[in-house]
Formats: C-alpha cells, sequence, structure tokens
C-alpha cells in the first residue's frame, strides 16, 4: 500500500501494474460471484461509491425515462438514497416482510415505465438477511429493469457459505436476471480501506458509468468511476491481501467467521433480556431488548467492557435494536463477547432505562427540521448532550445513552438536520 500511495489510477497507461492489478482483483471477484465469461468490473473507493455508479449508470441507460425511479425494500442500504440525492432518480420505498426480507410481489408491483433499477440485498445491513433475489430478478427482467444486488458486505462471505454447505439463498450472476453487483473487499475481504467492487454482466451494461469530457483545452478527462484522481496505495493493498489470501484463505476465514455467528446465537439463548430479532444470513446480528433492558445504556455498558456494538435507531413499528458485525478476528473471543454481554444486560437493568424529559421532546416536535435556525442547532445540540460549554465548543459525553434515546424519539427529519449540524459544528479549522 505505501508503495502504490503516490500512484494515481487516474490514466491505467501511465501505471500500468494498477491496471493489471486491478483487472485481477475483478478477475477474483467475477468467478467468486458466478460471473458470465464477458462479465466486466471495476474498482471503487466503497460500498457507496459502488452503489452510486450502479444508479448512476441505470439512469444514463435510460436518457428515454424523464423522471427515473428506482425501487427499494425499506431495508435497502442509506447509500441509494445518496444516489437519489445526488442523481435524481427517485427512491420508491416498498415495505418488507415479517422477516425483514424485500416482498416480491409488492416489488415488482412497484415498477412501472419510470422504473430504471431495482435494488436487492445480500443481505440487508441492518438485520442480515438476504432478499429473494431469483423472484425480483425475475419480475425486473420481465419489465426490461436492471436488477442491482447490494452485496457490499456479504458477497465475500456468503459464496464460501454456500460451499461450506451452508444454505444460502441464490443471489450472484447464476440468478438470471441480475445485471450488476457490488461487494466490497475493505469488509470480509479483510483488505485496506478503502475498495470495493462493482461488476456488471457485460461491457454494454457498464458503459453508461463511464465519464468523457473533451470540451476544454487540458487532457480529454476520463474516469470510470466518481473519481478522477485516486490513490494507487488501497488497490494495491488490496490486490497484495486477495491474492496472498487466496480462495483456501477466504474458505477458512469464512468457516470462522460463521463459527463465530453460531456460536453467539447460541450464547443469546443464555441472556433471557436479549433476543435476535430475525435469524442471520451471514455476519451480521440485530438483538433487540426486553422491557427490563434499555438497549442504549446497554450499548454503553459493553462498551464500557472494551466492545463495540452500534445502536439502530427505532423505524416504524420495529424498536431500537443493537447491531453486531462479526468478522473472523471474533471467534477466539465468543465467550468474552457473551460474557461482556451478560454483565452489561445486568448493569442496564440495574441502572434502569433512559427517560427524555418530555419537555425536551415537546421542544423537538415544535421545530421544523428545514427550517431551523444556526441558534435553534445549538439549542438542539445542548438539549441532546452534544454540545458541552458553548464557549467551547462540541464535547460528546463518555456515555451517550441519553444522547441516543433523544435521536430516537426524533423524527428521522430531525434526526439528520441534529446530526449533519454536529458534524458541521465538529469540522471547523484549526488556526
Amino acid at each position: 500500500m505505501a508503495a502504490y500511495a503516490g500512484s494515481n489510477g487516474l490514466d491505467p497507461t501511465a501505471f500500468p501494474s494498477l491496471l493489471q492489478m486491478e483487472n485481477e482483483l475483478v478477475g477474483f471477484a467475477a468467478d467468486l460471484l458466478d460471473a458470465p465469461p464477458d462479465a466486466v468490473g471495476t474498482v471503487t473507493s466503497g460500498g457507496t461509491e459502488s452503489v452510486l455508479l450502479a444508479v448512476q449508470g441505470a439512469r444514463d441507460a435510460r436518457p428515454d425515462v424523464r423522471q427515473p425511479s428506482m425501487v427499494l425494500p425499506e431495508t435497502a442500504h442509506a447509500a441509494f438514497h445518496k444516489a437519489a440525492h445526488y442523481f435524481g432518480v427517485r427512491a420508491v420505498l416498498v415495505s418488507v416482510g415479517a422477516d425483514f426480507r424485500a416482498d416480491p410481489a409488492a416489488m415488482a408491483a412497484a415498477i412501472d415505465e419510470t422504473t430504471v433499477l431495482v435494488a436487492v440485498s445480500a443481505p440487508s445491513y441492518a438485520h442480515g438477511v438476504v432478499d429473494p433475489v431469483p423472484e425480483i430478478a425475475a419480475a425486473a427482467a420481465v419489465r426490461g429493469v436492471r436488477c442491482h444486488v447490494d452485496a457490499c458486505i456479504g458477497g465475500w462471505v456468503l459464496p464460501y457459505a454456500a460451499r461450506l454447505g451452508r444454505t444460502v439463498t441464490p443471489w450472484t450472476f447464476a440468478v438470471e436476471g441480475v445485471t450488476s453487483i457490488s461487494v466490497d473487499t475493505h469488509k470480509y475481504a479483510y483488505a485496506p480501506k478503502g475498495t470495493s467492487v462493482l461488476l456488471h454482466r457485460s461491457p454494454a451494461l457498464r458503459r453508461p458509468q463511464y465519464f468523457a469530457s473533451a470540451t476544454w483545452p487540458g487532457y480529454t478527462m476520463l474516469n470510470s468511476t466518481l473519481q478522477s484522481t485516486k490513490s494507487g496505495g488501497p488497490l494495491a493493498g488490496t490486490w497484495a491481501v486477495v491474492t496472498t489470501l487466496g480462495d483456501d484463505g477466504y474458505l477458512r476465514l469464512a468457516r470462522e467467521v460463521l463459527d463465530a455467528v453460531d456460536a453467539i446465537v447460541a450464547g443469546l439463548a443464555r441472556i433471557p433480556e436479549l433476543r435476535l430479532v430475525v435469524a442471520p444470513d451471514s455476519t451480521l446480528l440485530a438483538l433487540a431488548c426486553d422491557e427490563t433492558c434499555d438497549p442504549f445504556t446497554l450499548t454503553d455498558e459493553i462498551a464500557s467492557r472494551g466492545w463495540y456494538v452500534q445502536p439502530q435507531m427505532s423505524y416504524g413499528d420495529q424498536p431500537a435494536t443493537l447491531h453486531l458485525s462479526v468478522s473472523a478476528a471474533t471467534l477466539a473471543h465468543v465467550d468474552e463477547l457473551l460474557t461482556a454481554l451478560a454483565e452489561s444486560v445486568t448493569a442496564a437493568k440495574e441502572a434502569g432505562p433512559v427517560r427524555v424529559d418530555p419537555g425536551v421532546v415537546a421542544f423537538i416536535e415544535a421545530l421544523d427540521p428545514s427550517t431551523l435556525s444556526d441558534d435553534d442547532f445549538d439549542g438542539l445540540l445542548a438539549a441532546s448532550g452534544l454540545m458541552g460549554d458553548p464557549v467551547a465548543g462540541l464535547a460528546l459525553p463518555e456515555r451517550m445513552a441519553e444522547v441516543n434515546a433523544l435521536l430516537d424519539v426524533a423524527s428521522p427529519a430531525m434526526r439528520e438536520a441534529l446530526l449533519v449540524a454536529f458534524l458541521d459544528r465538529l469540522g471547523r479549522p484549526v488556526r
């Protein structure tokens, strides 16, 4: 990675070794994902860029559609909403079933003459389950619409899970109607941040992704991704990791991470206050608490014991949950994790639930997030605990339960506005 940090992937003719590494990396991914012989791919900076390009390419492939849309299960990654915002492709959200998987009939019914893309997950981030790709891809194909599989987090594990004899819903290019797949190498390929691979079934499907411009006096700009200048370091580091570990190495790592998931699931049976929201299909788990245990307090407690779990806010009629991303490195420490979870549950029960002051709730509910002033933002930051001394600036508290509880009662739009204001105030120059 250091050796190639100063190289630039902008022009493949300037650094032909980068081109060779990219093509070999794409080839490894293509074999992993059952791609046909004429499949092509591109290395991007991460899963979000891969998703952005899949949406942009689908839009630009249909210039005849004046107001394009894409059909998404409500569990699709937020990167699709970012793509909608950037590229003017309206997101049509479809409710998922009780198993948190996309509903094939509802997805098919949502496709209309403006649809340029249908997306599914393998697996979804929040719940870790694989959508019914064959049925949805078939429905998209009947309407002549592209179908993108977001396998950013599961794509480097699920093929090996199938080889290990586990039941995996078909989702690769072996499924007719799947036109593109994104898979992140900086996740379960255990490569440096940040690289991802976006694969298309054919060169024709990828071509609208490219950008070229000769309408200026300098060099003709030609880009395969959103970036122009891009360091060769992450690509070279990823190529080195993938070629070193190889197929056998990834099979071993997949076995280890899936064994860790199994052990965690089995151990949760001994902690009655916690339950799996849904049985995981891959390496992601969502845990819900019973009424005796506050999820945000539990998050703080387990963090104080040296473990990071991610709180997920309530959504619709679903309660707040804890998100676990398990890796192969977790296997040797599963007993420690389960002990920390059990101790944290006990401590969270003793501490009791977090209460958000009704006056603060009323204050938040009375505000319109689209018209907030800087003074309103500062008041919200102070109320949420994200602002310490207003003179000294922001100060994150050591424990986040009260902050998360307040964010949880805020509407999604208010939550977005508050966190944008917080990020804005964090990013101020040091003079």
